[in-house]
C-alpha cells in the first residue's frame, strides 16, 4: 500500500524535522516546506498530497494567507499549528476551511492521531458521501445540511456533531464518546461543551432538533420517527 503523502509547513526547521520524523515513524511520506510561497509551489506540483499540517506565524506568507489560496482550489484537509491560544484565531480558521487548529506546544503523538483521524474521515466520503435521515440530507463532500429542501448554516463542530449522530442513528452516545469523536480524542474541555453545541444545532434544526434526544445523566440519542 503506497504511504500518504503529507505537506509539512512551518518556517523553524527543528519544528518540521520533530513532525516529520514522527510522521515518517507512522508511515507516511513528508514533504517540507520552509514558507507559504514555497507550500503553494509544492501543493500544486504534487497532485498527490493527503494532508497538510500548516504554521500560522511564517515570514512573507501567512498560513491564513496559505489556506485562503488552497481552500480556492481543493478541500485537502488542514491541519493549523499555531503558537496562539485566541479562540478568535481558531473561529477565522474553521471560517477558512481549516480541519483542525493544534496550538503550540503539543504533543507529536497527539498530531499524528489527528492526522490518523482526520484521513480516516475523509477516506470515509467514497464510502458514502450523503447521510439521510427524516427530512434531513447531509452532504459530507459540499459540507452541507439540507432540511426539508432548505439549506441550514452550521457551523464546523456543529456539522461534524450532527454527521456523527447521524452516523450513529438509534446509538445511545455518551457525552465523553462524543468528545472523542467529534473533538479527536484531545479535548480537556468540561463535557457540558456538548450540551452547549447540541442546544445551538437543535434551535438551527428547527422541529428536527427533536431528533436529538437526551439520554439524562449519560449523553444523548439520534432518532428519526421512521
Amino acid at each position: 500500500m503506497d504511504r500518504m503523502k503529507i505537506l509539512v509547513v512551518d518556517d523553524e526547521s527543528r519544528m518540521r524535522k520533530l513532525v516529520r520524523d514522527f510522521l515518517v515513524k507512522n508511515n507516511y511520506e513528508v514533504v517540507e516546506a520552509e514558507d507559504g510561497s514555497r507550500a503553494l509551489d509544492l501543493f500544486y506540483e504534487q497532485k498527490d498530497i493527503a494532508l497538510i499540517i500548516l504554521d500560522v506565524m511564517m515570514p512573507q506568507m501567512d498560513g491564513w494567507e496559505v489556506c485562503r489560496e488552497i481552500r480556492q482550489y481543493s478541500k485537502v484537509p488542514i491541519i493549523m499549528l499555531t503558537a496562539k491560544s485566541d479562540e478568535k484565531d481558531e473561529l477565522q480558521g474553521f471560517g477558512l476551511g481549516v480541519d483542525e487548529y493544534i496550538t503550540k506546544p503539543f504533543s507529536p503523538k497527539i498530531l499524528v492521531a489527528r492526522v490518523e483521524a482526520i484521513l480516516r474521515r475523509t477516506n470515509q466520503l467514497g464510502k458514502e458521501e450523503t447521510l439521510k435521515a427524516g427530512g434531513i440530507i447531509l452532504d459530507k463532500a459540499a459540507h452541507n445540511v439540507m432540511i426539508d429542501g432548505k439549506l441550514i448554516d452550521l457551523s464546523y463542530k456543529e456539522f461534524e456533531l450532527l454527521n456523527y449522530f447521524m452516523e450513529n442513528k438509534g446509538i445511545a452516545l455518551s457525552r465523553e464518546k462524543i468528545l472523542n469523536n467529534v473533538w479527536n480524542y484531545d479535548y480537556f474541555g468540561d463535557a457540558r461543551t456538548i450540551d452547549t453545541h447540541v442546544k445551538k444545532l437543535r434551535s438551527k434544526m428547527g422541529e428536527k432538533g427533536d431528533f436529538i434526544r437526551t439520554i439524562w445523566g449519560m449523553g444523548y440519542k439520534f432518532e428519526t420517527e421512521s
